[in-house]
């Protein structure tokens, strides 16, 4: 099941390619599957991770900002709140870690989050490059549910299926605090009286959400709530501290879980987009996945150059496909884009570039890959036309 760019004298073909890559959308016996990074809310307008680390830590106030930053050294936002949620866990009276007590470690956490709420907040984002996944994903019609797993916290995708009256489930069941359900999300294909149809989107947010809160009750669960959380409460990010409070983890660690077992359905397509290979964890799971089952195939889409730890992956696994701006490794062949003789859509190829790395061309590709259904594009024609007041994409 590998190929799919031919590759000349002088390199690959983008429109071999993207037939290629058409053709095996087509089948509706394909398990397909979407993985989608931080590049992807930034083509929406939202800030990227660094971009968000940075807005949160010019949000705080000089205290706050000197106390976080120390939590930064070494660490990534959520490693950085991870940690704040072990020291406030561990200590108490007036014991301190890096000069916190417990209430500032605590404090500090809620006003981060409120900084990462405010960040993200999607009044004034692009929403047309989702509306247009969304619309892709509710024409989807294939056998296996199409599964769509995010590390972002942002709800651009939420809001777009619901604005196009998309169905998808999340994991949650319930509107004001939808309580997590992890036995509809690990429900297997030998149970499928107990299986969600497969028309519902399925839609895995790995490190949460500004949406997700936790309840402090006997079980300390995590819920979803109906908008982003209030002020002075703190996000249900990620709590990337193997050590972290079990009862806190467990939406998490399902959801990963799930991740995991959906790379191992026979002949998956899974296509990556706006992700840095910047998680090692998530990516040795990319990488594993591809080599255990080569009938199955990774297709990364890349908004710069590739990173160096999938191109060093890619070049040794035949069905993991890197695909960059100005160069492309296919069946681990690494090799620059063949400019085509007859003119293309320009999402394939503009300005002498590949152009599917990006994601707003890429989410017309997926447009346009799959039939139109008539009630779903008039909702997104009138979608599209009240968005005309944002920069076109």
């Amino acid at each position: 099941m590998t190929g799919g760019a031919t590759m000349t004298e002088t390199g690959h073909d983008p429109v071999e390619f993207a037939n290629s890559l058409g053709a095996k959308m087509a089948s509706a016996s394909r398990h397909l599957c979407l993985f989608l990074g931080a590049g992807v809310s930034k083509a929406c307008g939202l800030p990227d991770v660094s971009e968000l680390q940075q807005r949160v830590i010019d949000g705080l106030d000089a205290e706050q900002k000197v106390a976080f930053e120390s939590q930064l050294e070494g660490r990534n936002l959520e490693a950085a709140l991870s940690r704040l949620r072990r020291i406030a866990a561990l200590l108490e009276g007036e014991e301190k870690i890096d000069d916190l007590d417990a209430g500032a470690a605590t404090a500090l956490d809620r006003a981060v989050c409120l900084q990462v709420v405010s960040a993200l907040g999607i009044d004034d984002a692009d929403l047309k490059p989702m509306l247009r996944l969304a619309a892709w994903l509710g024409r989807a019609r294939y056998s296996l549910p199409v599964e769509v797993f995010t590390v972002n916290y942002d709800p651009l995708l939420e809001t777009a299926l619901e604005a196009l009256k998309v169905p998808y489930f999340d994991g949650f069941v319930g509107n004001l605090k939808a309580r997590f359900r992890a036995d509809l999300v690990e429900t297997q294909r030998e149970r499928p009286d107990q299986r969600l149809p497969p028309f519902m989107v399925r839609l895995w947010k790995l490190h949460g959400s500004i949406n997700w809160a936790w309840v402090e009750d006997e079980s300390s669960r995590v819920v979803r709530l109906g908008a982003p959380v209030a002020d002075g409460d703190a996000a249900a990010i990620y709590p990337s501290d193997a050590k972290y409070d079990e009862s806190r983890r467990v939406p998490f660690l399902v959801l990963h879980d799930r991740f995991r077992q959906a790379l191992t359905e026979p002949e998956s397509l899974v296509l990556v987009s706006g992700y840095s290979f910047s998680d090692q964890h998530l990516n040795e799971t990319l990488f594993e996945a591809a080599e255990a089952h080569p009938r199955s195939e990774i297709c990364v889409f890349c908004h710069d150059d590739i990173p160096t730890v999938l191109a060093e992956r890619a070049v040794e696994t035949p069905n993991l496909q890197a695909l960059a701006a100005e160069r492309a490794i296919v069946s681990c062949i690494d090799g620059g884009w063949v400019k085509p003789e007859e003119t293309i859509s320009e999402d394939i190829w503009k300005d002498s570039h590949f152009g599917l790395g990006d994601f707003r061309a890429l989410a017309r590709f997926l447009t346009r890959s799959s039939p139109a259904q008539r009630v779903l594009e008039a909702r997104l024609e009138k979608l599209l036309a009240a968005s005309e007041a944002v920069p076109s994409d």
